[in-house]
């Protein structure tokens, strides 16, 4: 019987996705003679289905239940909704890196996703690495190495360069190079960011 239920429960939300994924597909290729018609008997419950969708996620250990726009990505719910402007608007296009957050662990370029693709997800930001007023291994190391000038990209950095170590991908500098190659610096601090992964890398501490 509980399997029954928890698969009546999945079928639901997806037939609820299906529903909402129609009308904005519907609402998008409507000739405009069957939009204005369509005015004269609009539900309500219609026009919420289309401008808000609701939201179960959970940022930096803390849950969140939202209503939020489905067009809305995953960057300006965080700066915008939940006001964790830590993480940064580059390029707007997932070609800079500044906007990098974890999603369940995983580096992602938080422009790049849209906030309810991330439903029922985990997601960490640069304000929730740190343990308090104790930095992160990887924050006190760009701190010491000087990896960073303007700073605006320096989050996304930071972030990536957890997920890379933890991805096994900081063996050499090379390496370190390559798979950090999705974050641009416009200040060129690239030899001391490659220099502050390479030394918490080394360093043993859980990131």
């Amino acid at each position: 019987m509980m399997d029954e239920k928890k698969q009546g429960d999945d079928g639901s939300s997806r037939r609820t996705f299906l529903k909402q994924s129609s009308l904005l597909t519907a609402a998008v290729l409507a000739p405009p003679v069957a939009l204005k018609a369509a005015e004269e008997h609009w539900d309500e419950r219609v026009a919420d289905a289309m401008e808000h969708v609701s939201l179960q996620i959970e940022v930096n250990g803390v849950s969140h239940s939202l209503k939020t726009d489905p067009r809305v990505t995953l960057l300006d719910l965080l700066r915008e909704q939940l006001e964790l402007t830590g993480t940064k608007k580059g390029c707007d296009y997932g070609q800079c890196g500044a906007c990098t957050v974890h999603v369940d662990g995983v580096r992602v370029n938080s422009c790049l996703t849209l906030a309810v693709m991330n439903n029922g997800k985990k997601v960490t930001t640069i304000e929730g690495l740190a343990k308090g007023e104790e930095l992160h291994p990887m924050q006190e190391a760009f701190i010491r190495h000087d990896g960073f000038q303007c700073g605006y990209c320096t989050p996304g950095q930071i972030m990536s360069a957890v997920g890379c170590i933890k991805e096994g991908h900081a063996g050499s500098e090379e390496e370190i190079r390559e798979f950090m190659s999705g974050n641009i610096c416009r200040c060129g601090a690239y030899p001391n960011i490659v220099d502050a992964i390479h030394e918490v890398s080394k360093g043993g501490k859980k990131v």
